[in-house]
């Protein structure tokens, strides 16, 4: 089964995300594994059958009271997805937020979960939804982020 197009997308009714497609989570632990922000890739449960890819990203492009970082990453035969960022910090909070579309009740099915608790939520603006298109507007944001932390 190929990448999941914008017009093989299920229509913003649908209620099922399907299941987890895993041709396209291995290409993009293949991408996060070439990236230099990222120490360690992982899938959950397996890379045989998986439902989640977790990017651990490196501590030490971060100040030192970031602890650990990771974006996990779901995504379905749908089109569907999430990928969530987390922060954790040495005092004990957390940062995150997370691009997601999934059918809901609070949102359009194309949202995003601002930072810094995922609380609240918005409509993003995504030129695409390709798996390759929001990985990179993800990773971007996430060097954004270290920026600000740098700058803080």
């Amino acid at each position: 089964m190929g990448l999941p197009s914008e017009d093989s997308n299920p229509t913003p009714d649908s209620d099922e995300t399907g299941p987890p497609d895993r041709q396209t989570l291995r290409l993009l632990e293949k991408h996060l594994s070439s990236d230099s922000l990222i120490a360690e890739t992982e899938f959950d449960p397996d890379s045989y059958e998986p439902r989640v890819l977790r990017a651990l990203l490196d501590t030490g492009r971060y100040p030192e009271s970031t602890t650990a970082v990771r974006v996990d990453i779901r995504w379905f035969t749908t089109g569907d997805f999430s990928m969530h960022y987390v922060e954790e910090h040495s005092d004990g909070e957390s940062w995150e937020c997370r691009w997601d579309r999934h059918p809901n009740t609070h949102n359009s099915r194309l949202h995003f979960h601002k930072p810094p608790s995922a609380a609240d939520i918005t409509d993003p603006e995504l030129p695409s939804t390709h798996p390759l298109e929001v990985y990179s507007i993800v990773l971007s944001a996430v060097e954004q982020r270290i920026e600000k932390l740098w700058s803080e």
